[in-house]
């Protein structure tokens, strides 16, 4: 197995720092907009997107933690007992701007899980989504509306986004199979 590093520590903060850019010039500012990190690693990049509209808009922007773990469409063959990380979101979602936050968009079935749990706590007035890597080979119709990188990849490499909160450093790096 070859692994190559495609964003190192600096290169993922300029990837945050456009996106937050990208969420408040689209959104207008941010008025009624929320954050909703998608477990596990999408949470702490939404954080770091919330502070960083912070530095810039000076608002605090609520931040959700959203487990999407028993809407998988694949939930049957993960695991006899999933790991289920919960769902905490203190604010209220109805008539605000979703701007749901992950680590990687792949077939988007992840997103079509997170779009369904939101849809179950209330009716946002939209929803978004923000990626570090668009890594390409969707099997439904969902597209990132922010991205970090635009990764073209095969389908037996695996990306790796690593966050220091979780993997103690900050990288992303492709694993080829091959």
């Amino acid at each position: 197995m070859q692994m190559t590093e495609i964003m190192d520590e600096n290169a993922i903060i300029r990837a945050i720092t456009r996106i937050s850019h990208e969420i408040i010039e689209k959104n207008k500012g941010v008025e009624n907009l929320v954050l909703m990190g998608i477990q596990r690693r999408g949470v702490p990049l939404a954080r770091r997107i919330a502070a960083k509209i912070k530095e810039v808009e000076s608002t605090e922007i609520p931040v959700g933690i959203l487990d999407i773990t028993l809407y998988r469409d694949d939930l049957s063959l993960l695991n006899e007992h999933p790991v289920i990380n919960g769902t905490e979101i203190n604010f209220d979602i109805a008539d605000k701007k979703v701007v749901l936050v992950d680590d990687v968009i792949y077939t988007g079935r992840t997103v079509r899980a997170a779009i369904d749990a939101i849809m179950d706590i209330n009716r946002p007035q939209m929803i978004q989504l923000a990626v570090i890597i668009d890594r390409g080979h969707r099997e439904l119709p969902i597209r990132a509306d922010y991205v970090g990188k635009n990764v073209p990849t095969s389908r037996s490499e695996i990306v790796h986004v690593n966050v220091k909160e979780i993997d103690g450093v900050n990288s992303v790096s492709i694993t080829s199979k091959e």
